[in-house]
């Protein structure tokens, strides 16, 4: 699955993880002041947010889009050099520009957060009468969101676009890796199926996930300072009392008790996905068989055969029961949950509106991307069950051991074999 994209994939994403970590410290502690040697300074620390698409070409911005390409560049030439690999374009550059795109992406949510506070207010104070407008004042203060979800909802369908190019060179790496071994795979229990389907399947979940936990990452990093700076405007939280930061605190620890909640009530289910990944390719491989040789998928065969397929999607339907209550339960409330912690100040009329929109925002933002366990634990258990089939596929490429179900299998083909000679 990795080899196949990826040059020397456990070396190559323990020097990725390094560099990024390299590349983050250095932009902190020096990097982002380094932009003044070329005209491109950081904005002042007591400088107001700018509103609006502007912010998107201001010198801060420009600045650090310079910087994430020379580090990028740097690290393609690094690996080109050491270990050329046929997929590197893709597989470096290509990931590169997801992560620079989700980023620009995220950043798009963080202005739009900048701008809820201004035009909330500012609603705010027309309603109670405390403030006189015009109608094209009022247009004026849309125009910075329109501009602002254009951009966002464009940026979107690009990325769609890119993603689904990458993940299906990732498929054809896979594709073309085990083509060039299927000597020696298609003897295992369903390899046909294996590389057509289970590498659709997976090339599928992780266009999706893939894009989604990198979004989660980078939501992390650009509204946690947020959701700091805007915690200065809440004192205490309901129960607990004043403590340091709390919007913060609130948003952890709702998350990982979410997250914790539903790693216990699915523990389960990825083992019986793959399970039933497995009966239900035995299954079908026997009608196959059956279609061609009379004396394969005899009723009492298919009989046995239908009933572990029936058996362990009963045993899902149960485990999903209590999983799902788990799982709905902790989504309905979530959706008051910053309310609640917000009550305190709304009561005590210490926020504006304004404020209450940003704080809602970025509390949503933080606590999601804490939650990306709650929200994607379906598609993980499915996307650990391919990764299992295609691990113990590809098994037989290096001389592995195979799973049980696999010998299993090959210990009956194997007997099928003897009973075909010795009749012939």
């Amino acid at each position: 699955m990795f080899v196949s994209f990826f040059p020397q994939p456990k070396l190559f994403f323990s020097t990725a993880i390094a560099w990024s970590v390299v590349v983050v410290l250095f932009w902190f502690f020096l990097g982002e002041q380094m932009g003044a040697w070329f005209g491109l300074p950081p904005a002042a620390p007591d400088a107001p947010p700018i509103i609006g698409i502007s912010v998107f070409w201001s010198k801060p911005f420009l600045w650090f889009y310079l910087y994430f390409a020379v580090a990028v560049l740097a690290f393609y030439s690094f690996w080109s050099r050491f270990l050329p690999h046929p997929w590197q374009n893709w597989s470096i550059l290509g990931s590169s520009l997801i992560l620079f795109i989700t980023y620009f992406q995220v950043q798009v949510s963080v202005a739009v957060n900048n701008w809820y506070g201004p035009f909330w207010d500012y609603v705010q104070g027309i309603m109670s009468k405390t403030l006189t407008t015009t109608n094209a004042e009022f247009y004026s203060q849309l125009s910075s969101f329109v501009w602002l979800a254009l951009v966002g909802m464009n940026v979107s369908v690009l990325t769609a676009f890119f993603v689904s190019h990458w993940i299906f060179r990732w498929r054809t790496a896979m594709n073309d890796y085990y083509m060039a071994n299927w000597g020696r795979l298609r003897h295992i229990e369903g390899a046909s199926q294996r590389v057509q389907e289970d590498t659709m399947r997976f090339s599928q979940i992780m266009e999706g996930l893939g894009v989604a936990f990198i979004d989660s990452i980078m939501t992390l990093i650009a509204f946690m300072p947020v959701l700091v700076k805007l915690s200065e405007n809440v004192t205490e939280l309901p129960l607990v009392g004043r403590i340091e930061s709390p919007l913060v605190v609130a948003a952890v620890v709702w998350s990982l008790f979410g997250t914790f909640s539903l790693i216990v009530a699915g523990f389960k289910l990825p083992g019986l996905q793959f399970r039933n990944q497995r009966v239900e390719a035995a299954y079908r491989k026997e009608l196959v068989y059956g279609e061609d040789d009379p004396d394969r998928a005899q009723p009492p065969t298919v009989s046995e055969l239908f009933g572990n397929v029936r058996r362990n999607y009963f045993r899902l339907y149960f485990h999903y029961v209590y999983f799902n209550v788990v799982r709905y339960t902790y989504l309905q409330a979530n959706n008051i949950f910053s309310l609640l912690i917000l009550a305190p100040s709304i009561v005590a009329g210490r926020i504006s509106l304004g404020l209450l929109n940003q704080i809602m925002y970025a509390f949503s933002q933080v606590s999601s991307s804490f939650q990306f366990l709650v929200n994607s634990w379906s598609t993980i258990v499915e996307l650990l069950s391919v990764h299992k089939r295609l691990r113990a596929f590809e098994a037989a490429i290096v001389g592995g051991e195979l799973p049980k179900i696999d010998k299993q299998y090959l210990e009956q083909e194997a007997e099928h074999g003897e009973e075909a000679a010795t009749a012939e």
